[in-house]
């Protein structure tokens, strides 16, 4: 091929994001006709992220999230993405994809475990900071000895940052959720970042059936003036990355102004659930509400919680099932009307804290006559056999749980 050549086909090459149709979100989440392929849920994050319009993606390695975002490199390659590299270390792909962020443009990364923990300076920055972007996390184990396998404990470490937060079931919530949550993050009461966790290798690495929208259409652009807080005008410096100087003081008017921020961010979380709601439906799914006991799940726990119901099901016997789609916003309400009249509630997870039981115990504490008990649990890799939760559904009715 000759240089003359070379530059000619590269002057006919049209990104393939600039052939895509912007269409309006809730239609595409909701309304669109959709087509059913058999992929891994990295595939699935790719899939939604082709359909995001993101502008900026940072990515570094760490199992099992490293194959999403070499997915997203291949996105980058055709076209559906401006910018994309890999940075040196996560605390540099944390603050960096923040500063993409507080530029005004749609912003994306991924990590797991261990990275989130590294980047989480960084991290607990971004909602104080009114960042909107998305984070994909693919947990795993974060305890030593070193493990890469499931366990969503880093979950508990993000609850209090002011971030919003859903939990993938399976490939399906992936695509998704992925979608939804860029619309939510972006919205202007809103203005914070969000993170899609997903439980590794049990979603990441197996295949499972994804309905999708059409490739030919994609989200809305991101308006960086329509945000809660101005974007940096990078164009014209110098750029405050301070926008609040005084709040760097030590005086009561700094502590004053620092709480008050801190009270906006965590009202503007609470406000997200109307929007998600638009994108997802209900923040919880509930099966068998008329049930007197109950399993409470989030990610991979639900999908082993809705065996455990259908095979009690066939012994004739009634359970019902709380999936819980958001942790932040937390459902606090729909959970307490869906288990009102519960006599018994089992909260299967799958890492080794319970930060799914304790949530669940603050909210139905004087609310719910039911006995909670918390498990069972796994963690540090193992898998949760539907069996488990026979087992102990059997206990709890023998009052042997606590």
């Amino acid at each position: 091929m000759t240089e003359q050549t070379a530059t000619q086909k590269k002057e006919e090459w049209v990104p393939k994001g600039d052939l895509q149709k912007v269409v309006d979100p809730v239609w595409l989440l909701n309304e669109a006709p959709r087509e059913t392929q058999f992929i891994t849920g990295s595939e699935a994050a790719r899939e939604a992220i082709r359909r995001c319009n993101v502008d900026c993606a940072i990515s570094y390695p760490i199992t099992p999230q490293s194959e999403t975002m070499q997915q997203v490199g291949y996105l980058y390659d055709e076209g559906y993405l401006k910018d994309y590299y890999r940075a040196e270390e996560e605390i540099g792909v944390m603050t960096a994809i923040g500063g993409a962020s507080r530029a005004g443009v749609r912003s994306l990364t991924a990590t797991s475990g261990p990275g989130l923990m590294r980047g989480m300076e960084a991290i607990a920055s971004w909602p104080g900071a009114r960042t909107p972007l998305v984070l994909l996390n693919m947990c795993r184990v974060i305890n030593t000895p070193l493990a890469i396998q499931p366990d969503n404990i880093e979950i508990s470490f993000l609850l209090n940052t002011g971030i919003l937060h859903a939990h993938a079931e399976h490939q399906q919530d992936f695509f998704d959720y992925t979608l939804a949550a860029f619309m939510v993050s972006e919205e202007v009461d809103v203005t914070l970042p969000a993170v899609v966790s997903v439980d590794g290798f049990f979603v990441t690495h197996a295949r499972g059936k994804v309905s999708m929208p059409s490739e030919e259409f994609k989200l809305p652009p991101r308006d960086g003036w329509r945000s809660a807080v101005p974007a940096m005008d990078n164009e014209n410096p110098p750029a405050r990355l301070s926008r609040d100087a005084p709040i760097q003081k030590s005086n009561f008017i700094s502590y004053h102004m620092h709480a008050s921020w801190q009270q906006e961010v965590f009202a503007a979380v609470e406000r997200s659930a109307r929007h998600w709601r638009k994108y997802i439906g209900d923040l919880i799914e509930v099966v068998n509400p008329d049930a007197e006991e109950f399993l409470i799940a989030s990610g991979s726990a639900v999908s082993q919680s809705r065996e455990a119901v259908r095979q009690e099901g066939e012994a004739g016997r009634k359970v019902g099932l709380v999936k819980v789609k958001t942790i932040r916003p937390w459902p606090r309400k729909e959970i307490i009307a869906a288990v009102k009249h519960a006599k018994r509630i089992l909260i299967p997870e799958f890492n080794q804290a319970g930060w799914l039981h304790k949530e669940v115990c603050s909210t139905l504490y004087g609310k719910c006559d039911a006995q909670i008990s918390g498990g069972p649990r796994v963690y540090g890799g193992m898998t949760m056999p539907t069996e488990m939760i026979l087992d102990w559904l059997a206990e709890a009715r023998k009052g042997n749980l606590q």
